[in-house]
This record gives C-alpha cells, sequence and structure tokens, in this order.
C-alpha cells in the first residue's frame, strides 16, 4: 500500500512530505472499512413517492455549482479515467470501476485506454491535511479557482472525512479550452491577436501535450475564446480537468465500502455546491452529513436521473438556463415517465 500510495502522491509532484504520510500509514493499523458487496450498475434506491417540483429543485440547486469564469454547471467533457489508492487492492479496483461503470450509464465520457492518464484521483489517507498542505505547495491549480494566497490557504483545508477538489476549464464554441485559474499565472491576450481557440494550458507554463509557450500579454490575466455572440447561448461553457478526492479510513469505520464508492463517485461526476445540504430527494450525498434522515446504501435513482440530466443538456448558455433542462430532464426521469408507466 505505502509504494501505491507514494507512486499516486508523486505523480501529483508532491515531492515535500511524502515519506511522512507514508510513514505514518505503515506505523498505524489498517483502517478496516467494512467490506463492499456486489452491486451492478442498475442496483439503485426506488423512490415510492414521485417528488414534486419543489424537491426537485432544491436538489439541482444545492447539487450544483457553477464555475467562476464560464459561470455555468462543469462536467466531464474529456473521458474519465479514475484510479484509487491507499486500500487494499480489491476495494482500490472496485472503487475506480464503479465510477467507470455509473459514468458509462449517466452518459459521461470515460476513456477505456489502460494506461490513460489519471483525472480522477481517489486517495485514502491517514494523514490528508499533510497531503492537501503539499498541493497547496506543490501543484496548487488542483486546489482549484481561488483569486489571491488566503482563498488557496482556505481552499486547502480538510474539513470532511471525503472531500473534493476541482480544477475545471473554459470551453469555447470551437471545443478550445484553458484551464481555469484565478491566480492569474496563465492566459493572457496581447491587443492585435487573432487567437483561433486556445489549446489546453496549465498554470506556470505546464501542459498535458508539452510546454506552454507564453507571448507578451498586454491583457495578461484575459484568455481568448470563440462565442457565439448570442445572449441566450454564447456557446462557452465549463468542464473538468481534474478532480481530486481525499478519504480519510479512520473516519469512515462505520460504513461499507459500496456506499462509500458510490458516494465518491457522485463526486467524481458532478461537483456538490456543499457537502453539508441535507437533500430531502432520497441521495447518497446524504450519507455523510451530519444532521439528515437516514441515507440510503446506494446511489439512488434521483442521483442517477441528475446525472444523466447533467451529461445530456447544453454545456454553455448560462446557469439558469442549466437548471431549468436540468430541472425539466429530472422531472422526466422522476415523475413523467414512472405516471406514463402506471
Amino acid at each position: 500500500m505505502r509504494r501505491i500510495l507514494l507512486a499516486t502522491l508523486i505523480s501529483l509532484g508532491l515531492a515535500a512530505g511524502i515519506e511522512a504520510v507514508a510513514a505514518q500509514s505503515a506505523s498505524q493499523p489498517s483502517a478496516q472499512i467494512k467490506p463492499a458487496f456486489a452491486l451492478p450498475p442498475e442496483s439503485v434506491t426506488v423512490i415510492a413517492v414521485k417528488p414534486s417540483d419543489a424537491t426537485i429543485k432544491a436538489y439541482v440547486e444545492t447539487r450544483s455549482v457553477q464555475t467562476r469564469v464560464a459561470g455555468s454547471i462543469p462536467r466531464w467533457i474529456m473521458g474519465v479515467c479514475p484510479v484509487t489508492v491507499g486500500l487494499g487492492d480489491t476495494y482500490t479496483k472496485y472503487v475506480s470501476q464503479r465510477i467507470r461503470e455509473i459514468a458509462k450509464a449517466v452518459g459521461a465520457p470515460v476513456n477505456n485506454s489502460p494506461s490513460c492518464r489519471p483525472n480522477v484521483q481517489v486517495l485514502f489517507t491517514q494523514n490528508p491535511q499533510l497531503l492537501l498542505d503539499n498541493v497547496r505547495k506543490e501543484k496548487p491549480y488542483y486546489l482549484g479557482y481561488y483569486n489571491n494566497e488566503r482563498q488557496a490557504d482556505q481552499l486547502a483545508k480538510v474539513t470532511h472525512p471525503i472531500q473534493a477538489w476541482y480544477t475545471t476549464t473554459t470551453i469555447d464554441m470551437d471545443g478550445g479550452q484553458a484551464v481555469d485559474d484565478g491566480a492569474c499565472h496563465s492566459g493572457g491576450v496581447e491587443l492585435g491577436d487573432v487567437a483561433p481557440s486556445l489549446s489546453l494550458s496549465l498554470p506556470n507554463g505546464e501542459s498535458p501535450d508539452g510546454p506552454y509557450r507564453a507571448t507578451p500579454h498586454a491583457m495578461p490575466c484575459a484568455i481568448a475564446v470563440h462565442a457565439t455572440g448570442s445572449r441566450l447561448d454564447d456557446g462557452i461553457g465549463s468542464g473538468f480537468f481534474h478532480v481530486l478526492i481525499v478519504a480519510e479510513p479512520a473516519k469512515l469505520l462505520d460504513y461499507e465500502v459500496g456506499p462509500l464508492a458510490d458516494y465518491i463517485t457522485m463526486l467524481a461526476l458532478s461537483q456538490p455546491a456543499s457537502l453539508d445540504s441535507c437533500q430531502e430527494l432520497p441521495s447518497i450525498s446524504n450519507l455523510l452529513t451530519k444532521g439528515c434522515a437516514a441515507a440510503p446504501a446506494k446511489i439512488t435513482d434521483g442521483d442517477l436521473a441528475y446525472l444523466q440530466g447533467l451529461y445530456s443538456i447544453s454545456s454553455s448558455g448560462g446557469v439558469a438556463t442549466q437548471y431549468n433542462q436540468l430541472h425539466y430532464e429530472m422531472k422526466k426521469v422522476l415523475v413523467t415517465d414512472k405516471s406514463g408507466a402506471n
């Protein structure tokens, strides 16, 4: 387990403190998370009573968050490639496979290559705060969007037994992408430039496809995108570039791996507005939220309806339009179609 954990942390570029995390994990007894049972992709909790419009609307609004740059709900545009470390080999494979299975079931893109570059990294560690301290120091853009160092420090705080950090991209009408970077480390437009579309670029001159060659910028914090010019749908949307999910096994001893894998999958495929909101609509997202009614042990049909809607609606057009589309798609699955079947 130590070798696997080290390899993944190194892939994140977190040199400082890695040995300390690994040494602590090795010196402590392995956290005994309860074993998972076989859960087929179609196995969900059935909602007996059709939810009201208000319940569906509340779910959409508390489950969805809009990006700071494009102002739309992010989702995966590139293929999902999950990796899980820090548990026994059987359970790490199970969590990653569960993410893939549900992603395929709801229409999210999945990278099926055995050698794909992981963009969803699920890390179980006995010292999550040390890990995040290293992320803050070495790869701060994995924390997500922030405007200043104070905000970055706040983002790097571990406050939940399972927590996720999202790096998003802005996608223009031609498919050009640029990583959202509120700290203004990348991007920029020189007056007079004619930019066809942006290739994917990371802060500090890094890129998964090679070095990013910056040019002198008259507007160093701007990004160039192609838009439609329409007020109804400007063609600019948001996507995920990387999702980091960190879990602390010692705080999860009362849960089986099955429900935890479904909870993690919801985090991997959609970014919640809050981890502390109880859903009236039955949802696996209530699993670790204090004060909620008894949470289902599996991902529910309400959760799947939301994910199916998220990956079927337009990725652009503004968050208000997307909210309406999500509400319509969820109502169709949970109310309209069921009424027609009765």
